[in-house]
């Protein structure tokens, strides 16, 4: 086997524990630091070749190595802070490559192709024992609020997170809670193309319908047959009338459920191995 290249990094402005800290070489919960280690022998270093950060601080400021700007948030590169950007974005630029957190979802779930499986109808109806939950804790995204709002008047629908919480207690096992429900709202906390986060992919590891907003461009990396994808309806109204639809005909529901999760051929974006060539380009510019 080839010896790895060595590559030193340093990690800093990342949500709580995602870091890797340079005393300790502790990273298991670094999924860009896994994916890169494939190709990579990486050393956490105090004096990186690259410095990776995000949108959580300004300790990146302190750096003089090139800088590779990662964002999981509706946020764009700034250039003049770093030589390197991964983003969401659908950007024509050589120094920046489109690596969505729905990627980085699927890698943490150890989804490497299309996850689609044969469907046991009797079982997820035997699993599915309520009708929608909404499971957020930011309270200011206004199209999905009014939905949950909405749609409460057909259906219960069960909020569990810290925003408009209706049953009296926080969800902690997210993947659980989800698993109940036959449909799940997977409203982004805002709009952008490209912008698909981990609201999307969820619900659809344990068989709950998404019914999903953020994305107008979603269908470029997910078959939206697969899904209730808010942008093919001209208004709210007619997009809560067709999850009615679909809540009262098995054969709808368990037909999103059946189909492949991904477009084909699978979306180049949705691929771990984009970061690694990413990173092999860069290290030898």
């Amino acid at each position: 086997m080839p010896m790895k290249q060595r590559l030193r990094l340093a990690f800093t402005d990342f949500w709580e524990g995602f870091d890797c800290n340079p005393t300790g070489k502790s990273c298991f919960d670094n999924v860009l630091y896994k994916i890169l280690s494939e190709r990579f022998d990486i050393d956490i270093s105090d004096d990186p070749d690259f410095l990776i950060y995000s949108v959580f601080g300004s300790q990146h400021k302190h750096y003089t190595c090139p800088k590779v700007f990662y964002t999981a948030e509706n946020v764009r590169p700034d250039f003049n802070e770093c030589q390197y950007a991964i983003t969401f974005d659908y950007l024509d630029d050589a120094r920046h490559l489109r690596f969505p957190l729905s990627a980085v979802t699927l890698y943490e779930w150890g989804i490497l192709d299309d996850f689609a499986i044969s469907i046991d109808c009797e079982r997820i109806r035997a699993e599915k024992t309520r009708f929608c939950n909404f499971l957020f804790s930011n309270a200011n995204a206004r199209e999905r609020n009014t939905l949950f709002q909405k749609l409460s008047k057909y259906k219960r629908v069960d909020s569990g997170g810290r925003a408009l919480n209706n049953l009296g207690y926080y969800v902690e096992d997210k993947m659980n809670f989800l698993s109940q429900y036959k449909f799940t709202i997977a409203f982004e906390n805002s709009e952008y193309s490209g912008y698909t986060t981990e609201k999307l992919v969820h619900p659809k590891l344990v068989n709950s319908i998404p019914i999903y907003w953020g994305n107008p461009d979603v269908h470029k990396d997910w078959n939206t047959h697969a899904f209730i994808n808010a942008y093919e309806f001209p208004n709210m109204k007619q997009l809560i009338e067709f999850i009615q639809e679909v809540d009262r005909n098995d054969n709808l529901y368990f037909n999103l459920l059946r189909q492949p999760h991904f477009t084909t051929p699978k979306s180049r974006h949705l691929d771990r191995q984009t970061l690694i060539t990413f990173f092999e380009r860069i290290t030898h510019s």
